[in-house]
């Protein structure tokens, strides 16, 4: 493995892009992405010109991560760390996760809506989205197919 970087006058060990994107779980181009978009600040470099990251960079990787696990999309991250770096305490993230709630609750009625579609068509024993032979077929697509079909003459 390789060794830590210390930058002169640092304090401190610095990791290398492998190091951090490796004990991350990401890979090393993920990093440069989340420095272009502000995520991450630019990290400093080695005398040989080597990204140097404080180890913090570590945790801070697994926040984002956790962050998107829970649904946030790299934009509301990146503006609830812009909160946080502020260091002013605010009701956003309570907020934002309420919001967060109310998207995951609608998703689940959608989903639970299109699991009972579904095992109607497996109790129904449906063979074909528009030619189906199955009695009572629970799709409509049969019908909207047969209504969209050119007449013959």
């Amino acid at each position: 493995m390789k060794q830590d970087v210390v930058l002169q006058g640092s304090g401190g060990p610095y990791l290398r892009s492998g190091q951090v994107a490796e004990a991350a779980g990401v890979n090393p181009q993920t990093l440069r992405y989340y420095e272009r978009r502000g995520l991450i600040a630019e990290p400093a470099r080695s005398p040989g010109g080597h990204r140097a990251y404080p180890p913090e960079t570590v945790t801070l990787l697994a926040v984002i991560k956790a962050a998107q696990r829970l649904g946030f999309t790299l934009e509301e991250v990146a503006e609830l760390l812009d909160t946080g770096r502020r260091g002013h305490p605010t009701p956003d993230l309570r907020a934002r996760a309420q919001a967060k709630i109310a998207e995951v609750e609608a998703k689940i009625a959608d989903l639970t809506t299109i699991r009972g579609a579904l095992n109607a068509v497996v109790l129904a024993g449906c063979d074909s989205l528009i030619h189906c032979t199955c009695p009572d077929c629970p799709l409509p697509f049969a019908d909207l197919a047969d209504a969209r079909a050119p007449k013959e003459s």
